[in-house]
């Protein structure tokens, strides 16, 4: 045993540094534990508490992600701090796909920010768009909360596919918004699909840590359906609560921001609307669940 222990850079309830995408966050190591699935890298993971962050965002981490709680690296976080603070950089940029549906758009965009000039003007306009602030309702909060602890507390894990998936509810949303207000409704459509698009760039980053190897599964057996046609409202729920961070890092005008903000707060009522048809609460059993 003491030669296993040996093995951990870090100890159970230390103070550290942990990467969280680009930037670095204060932490605080709740467990640890060593592993040899076949599934997954193999080696040693941390389960890490953010200090100032909610319990919901606790997860597992590599050890490559940790650092020690030390001078250097604290000035190493400021550093990148400061660097994302100046450039900004798209984390999914699927945010042009709202104005633009062509995923080539993405690769030019990546390749006009080494343009100083055009640097320049993206930051003026980050400088002068309003903050982008995304408030969940009361009850859509009180579905987020027993989502989570049906996951995480009780072991289970939802049935897929969905009825409805992601993308015919956002079909019907959008049928339903048409049948009452008639005209153009090519904003709408661009913006839904940008919405539909953000869900399956980013579905893997919505999930718990023990419903990654359902993901697997899934992909295995639906090989041609893309997450939005498997995964459903409850998914689409998570990804609420990360939109106003994909948009705050993504290059999207503020006119723009405001059509969307429109079709968001819309659609968030329309899930209200239909909430016992959406959240069903069809748990199953986790039998991928391991014990931590």
């Amino acid at each position: 045993m003491a030669k296993d222990e040996k093995k951990f850079r870090f100890d159970k309830d230390e103070r550290v540094l942990c990467f969280h995408g680009p930037l670095i966050y204060e932490a605080k190591i709740i467990k640890r534990e060593k592993r040899d699935d076949p599934e997954e890298p193999e080696g040693v993971y941390y389960l890490v508490h953010y200090k100032g962050w909610k319990q919901t965002w606790d997860e597992w981490v590599p050890e490559d992600r940790v650092l020690k709680h030390s001078d250097i690296n604290l000035q190493k976080q400021q550093q990148l701090k400061d660097l994302h603070s100046k450039r900004k950089p798209s984390r999914v940029s699927a945010a042009t796909s709202i104005t633009q549906q062509s995923s080539d758009i993405t690769e030019s965009r990546r390749k006009r920010t080494r343009d100083s000039s055009l640097d320049k003007t993206r930051t003026e306009e980050e400088v002068k768009r309003p903050e982008f602030k995304l408030a969940l309702s009361e009850s859509l909060k009180g579905l987020l909360v027993d989502d989570w602890e049906n996951v995480t507390k009780n072991r289970l894990i939802l049935c897929l596919p969905r009825d409805p998936t992601v993308s015919q509810l956002l079909q019907q949303y959008g049928q339903e918004v048409k049948d009452k207000q008639k005209g153009d409704h090519e904003c709408l459509e661009e913006t839904l699909q940008g919405i539909k698009l953000y869900f399956n760039k980013t579905l893997s980053s919505l999930f718990y840590h023990c419903e990654k190897r359902q993901y697997e599964e899934i992909l295995k057996e639906f090989p041609d359906k893309e997450p939005s046609d498997v995964y459903g409202a409850e998914h689409l729920l998570r990804l609420f609560v990360e939109i106003p961070s994909l948009l705050s890092q993504s290059y999207v005008d503020s006119e723009t921001l405001v059509q969307i903000k429109e079709v968001l707060m819309d659609l968030q009522s329309f899930l209200q609307e239909h909430e016992k048809e959406f959240f069903t609460g069809d748990y199953q059993t986790n039998q991928n669940y391991r014990e931590r």
